[in-house]
Parts: C-alpha cells; structure tokens; sequence
C-alpha cells in the first residue's frame, strides 16, 4: 500500500502541469455559460461605472470648489453617490450569479466522480485506502469551493477593475501613470515565483490531508477500535496520528509563510507610488509641464484604488496555481478507465423469463498478470439447479463467483447465461438478474427496514416479512423495541455475525433474483439454526440458480452438483454420493471437515 502511495506521488508531480488545461476546467462551466456571460457583463458595468469617479472627483476639485459653483458640486456629488450606489447593486446580483454557478459546477463535479468510482473496477478499490478516496471527495473538491465560488468572479472584477483603472490613468496623464506601472513586472516575477513553491507545497498538503483522512476512517471505525483495544495498540495509535497532524500543521505554516516577505515587497511597491507620483508631478511643474492638483489628486486615487485589486490578482494567480494539484488529483480518477459496460445496443435479458442456465468454458484468470488464480474452468449448470463449489482456502471458489457476478472480467475462455456470454449483457441486465450473499455483508447504517428496502424500494410489509421468515429473523425482529424499525448500527455492528448474515441474505431474496451466489453466507450461524435455515431456503429457491460457495461442507450434501476445486483447477465434480464412492480428495475435505 505504501508503495502504491509513493507511485501516486511521483505520478502527481510529473504530471500535474501536463492534464490541466483551462479548457477541460472550463467544460465543467460550460453548461451555465450564459450565467458566466451574464456575470461577465455586470462586472464590466461595474468597473465602468466606477472609473467615472476619479473624473468627478477632479471637476469638483479643479472646477466646482475653485469657483464656489454650489449648483456643480452638487450635481457632481450627487453622481458620485448614485455611482456607488449602481455599482453596490450590480456587485450584489452579479455576487448571487456567480455563487450560484459554482456551488452547481462543484455539484456537477462531486457526482460526476462519485459516479466514475462506481464504474472503476474493484482492483482499485482493493489497491486504494479509503481515506484517500474520501480526501479526494470531501477535501479536494470543498478546497475548490472557495475558487469556484468566490475567487473566481472576484478575479474577474478584480481585473475588471485593474483594466478600467489603468485606461482611466492614462486618459488622466500618460506619462504619470506609465511611471505607475513600472513596478508592476516586477511584482509578477515576483508573485510567479512564489506561486511555483506553494505549489509543491500544496502537493505535499494533498498527501498529508489523504494519509490523515485514512488514518482516521480506519482507526476510528468500530473494527480499527476493536483491534486497537484488544492489541493495546491505542498508545501507538495516537503517536502516528499525532506526527501526520504535525506534519500536515508544518505543511501548512511553510505555505502560509513562505511569501510572506515577498508580499511586504509588493505591499511597499504599491504603497509608495501616491508620493512618488506626486514627487514626479512636481518635477514636471518645475520643469514647466502644467499638471493639476485635480488631476494628481485623481491619479493618487486611481493608484489607491488600484492597489488591492492588483494584490488580489497576485494572490489569486497563486492560488490557482495551488489548485492545479487539486484538479489533477480529481482528474487522475476521472481519467481512470471505466470497468462498467454499458454500451447502447446491450443484450438485455427478461428476468421473468430467463432459465438460469450457466456455462463456464475454459475459463482462466489472474490479477494483473499475475500467477494465475483459475486454469480452464469448465461447470455446466442447469437453471433451478443447486450447485456447490468447494475446495481448500485459496482454491479460487470465491474468484469463481466473482467471474460469474461479473466484478471481474476472465482473461481467456467466457462464462454464458442463458447462452450468452455476459460480456454481451448490459451491466444493469445482469445485476438485475443476479444475487450476491458474501460471508461479510455490508450493512448500511439505518433501521432493519432500510436495509431490507435497499435491494427493492417498492416492496410490500408483507414481503419483508416473508423474507426475514425465510431466513429465521422474524421472531428475533419482533422482540426487539422498535422491531423493523430498529437502527443497526454503523456496519451492522448492533448485531451478530449470524444475524447480519440473514439479514443480508433476506435482502437479497427480496431482489427475487433468477441466480444466487452464496459466498459462505452462513458460515457464521450454528448447526442447528443453519438447518433450520436450510429448509425454508431451498423451498424459497426452488426455482432459482443457486451456487453455493462453502468450505463447511456439511452444507452442500445435497447439492444437485459438487464442484471440488484446488489451486484453481478442478479436480472432481459429482455428487455427493459419487464423489464419496471415488474415495479421493474430496474425501479428504469431509473427512478434514469433520475432525
């Protein structure tokens, strides 16, 4: 796993300036662009609006006041307050617009990714920690909230404002304000400079926030609890969390420091342009160059307002290039190749009519590559027959299972229903037609009744009641306080292992399913309630495709088939009796089973 996170790493930073493009990040706004054309167009007004007032402010001071004209001062005054007060009420709708376009672009972009994680394979979810995944959901994408949200439109009147001001510069004195924007390059040199360290800086952020984020979803979870209790690894524990939290608050002051007296820099920079400006006014009146007193005190206030737009700018650059890393790392999962066919023109197969009919041929798999898990398996199974798959620990039976499921895809040979091969199926179809029962079912954290819903929203009170008779949890629910509506717990853990199992096995019978796949789904109910079990099951399924995938085999005696695998090739197939009278391996398992 660690090796995982250091290739991510150097990944990230090689290719973080290569997959962004403002074009891509635009696509995400493309769907509101006549709001953006809106917004644009109410911050031009605005800042036009508000280059009038340095042009009022020098007639009232060179035309109005010089010659006591009441009549003027008063016109010009009352224009420079319906001037703010324009402009107040642009920035006001033009701030509502734009916030509502990025709050509906990171809504966009948090369910477009949360909809490509469902379609990834499971390999990545297997190779990738949870928190990390979280970080990238929750942290990554709330960090761009404040630039889509805010920084971005503030950016634009910003610049809006910085163009204006500098037209309305030179319309005042050319010459003055060419001397004004001298220290402006050096101002970029330096804002770009301090731009490419925070974004290294930011980068190392990102990691340390996923491994904090990791560190708490599995240590803080009931089974991280458990283990840290019974192991008394607590001590441990909150030493590791307290050096990734130190790690990230170091992180985080080297990226608030680092330009700090590179801003004072730029702050000086700007701040003593007024008095240079009227040092150089000066000098031209010395020189015999007539310049106003309206029109310096004009310039100084354009310079004043100048300022903090173009500081603003600066740090806005900044954190744009900080949010590059967070784009690339949404990006890297967006660009993650999907593992879910659903492809116009799909074979979609009539649940109410489908036979159930499964066949395995040559079939063959293996991670990546790797050592191969399953060589040439071939299983016919006929529909509403009732096959076991057995074998030793690692033998590939649940990798059978997963094949079939479709959670994986084989490397040679095709696995058919019905005929067809599944490839062929629409992802929907073959989820519709199937059930899966894993021998650790995950439980959402709601009452028994939402759990049960989950697999059929539209099902009656009496169909799940049906279903927890089915599978022995009717009386047990009955005697609970709130009964269907008690809440489980997170994981289910209120409950045993025994009773989370038929629960999920109840959820699943409520999907009415033409096949099941039963991964060890009773592995952690007694004897007695297993059997109990057994024959309201086998009724309930009469009809249905039933692979059961067991190690206890004591469950699958009367099994229509016994599949007996090991090291991912089949070794015997038959049933129970047959395979007793072949006094071979599988023999060995019953007789290893028993003692």
């Amino acid at each position: 796993m660690k090796f995982f996170t250091q290739r991510q790493e150097k990944k990230s930073k090689e290719n973080v300036k290569k997959h962004i493009s403002l074009y891509r990040i635009y696509g995400f706004f493309r769907p509101y662009r006549w709001q953006l054309i809106c917004s644009i167009a109410l911050i031009l007004i605005a800042a036009g609006a508000g280059m009038a007032m340095p042009f009022l402010l020098r007639s009232i001071i060179d035309d109005a006041l010089p010659h006591a004209n009441m009549q003027l001062l008063i016109t010009l005054v009352i224009a420079m307050i319906l001037v703010t007060v324009v402009s107040a009420v642009i920035n006001m709708i033009q701030t509502i617009i734009s916030t509502k376009i990025g709050q509906s672009v990171l809504h966009d972009l948090r369910v477009k990714l949360y909809s490509h994680l469902h379609s990834l394979s499971l390999k990545f979810f297997t190779d990738t920690r949870a928190g990390e995944i979280q970080s990238r959901m929750t942290q990554d994408i709330g960090s761009l909230q404040e630039l889509v949200s805010n920084t971005a439109h503030e950016a634009a009147k910003n610049l809006s404002i910085v163009l204006m001001t500098v037209i309305a510069m030179f319309l005042l004195d050319w010459k003055l304000s060419l001397f004004s924007l001298t220290v402006v390059p050096l101002t970029l040199l330096l804002s770009n400079w301090v731009a490419a360290l925070r974004e290294k800086i930011a980068d190392k952020q990102r990691q340390k926030l996923a491994d904090l984020s990791s560190e708490i979803s599995e240590t803080l979870s009931m089974p991280g609890m458990i283990l840290s209790r019974t192991m008394g690894k607590s001590g441990f524990l909150i030493d590791k969390f307290s050096q990734t939290s130190k790690d990230v608050s170091d992180l985080e002051i080297r990226s608030r420091t680092s330009n700090e007296w590179q801003w004072q820099i730029i702050y000086l920079l700007l701040t003593i342009l007024p008095a240079l400006t009227l040092l150089l006014g000066g000098l031209r009146t010395q020189g015999g160059i007539q310049v106003s007193i309206g029109t310096l005190m004009a310039l100084i206030a354009l310079q004043e307002q100048l300022i903090f737009p173009l500081q603003e700018l600066l740090r806005t650059s900044i954190e744009v290039r900080k949010t590059r890393v967070l784009f690339f790392r949404i990006f890297e999962y967006l660009d993650m190749p999907s593992q879910v066919r659903e492809i116009s023109g799909d074979i979609v197969l009539n649940k109410k009519t489908v036979k159930g009919d499964i066949k395995l041929k040559n079939v063959s798999f293996s991670y990546d590559g790797g050592t191969p898990l399953l060589s040439d398996i071939t299983i016919d199974i006929q529909g509403g027959s009732h096959v076991a798959i057995v074998g030793a620990t690692g033998s590939g039976k649940t990798t059978i299972g997963y094949l079939i499921a479709g959670l994986y895809e084989v490397d040679r040979g095709a696995i058919y229903i019905d005929g067809i091969d599944i490839r062929k199926l629409s992802s929907h179809s073959l989820t519709d037609i199937l059930g899966v029962v894993s021998q650790d079912p995950y439980l959402l954290n709601g009452t028994i009744k939402e759990n049960l819903l989950f697999a059929n929203p539209c099902a009656t009170d009496q169909e799940l009641i049906a279903a927890a008779k089915i599978t022995k949890l009717h009386d047990f629910i009955l005697k609970l306080p709130l009964q269907y509506d008690t809440p489980i717990g997170e994981h289910g853990y209120r409950f045993s292992g025994g009773e989370k199992q038929r629960l999920s096995l109840a959820r699943t019978l409520l999907r009415k399913p033409a096949i099941i796949i039963m991964d060890e789904a009773t592995s952690a109910l007694d004897t007695i309630t297993e059997r109990k079990l057994s024959g309201g099951l086998n009724a309930s399924l009469y009809h249905v495709t039933t692979i059961t995938i067991a190690h206890r085999l004591s469950t699958v005696r009367h099994a229509d088939q016994i599949v007996v695998m090991n090291r991912g090739r089949i070794v015997e197939k038959g049933t129970h009796q047959e395979l007793l009278k072949k006094n071979s391996y599988y023999a060995k398992l019953l007789e290893s089973d028993k003692s």
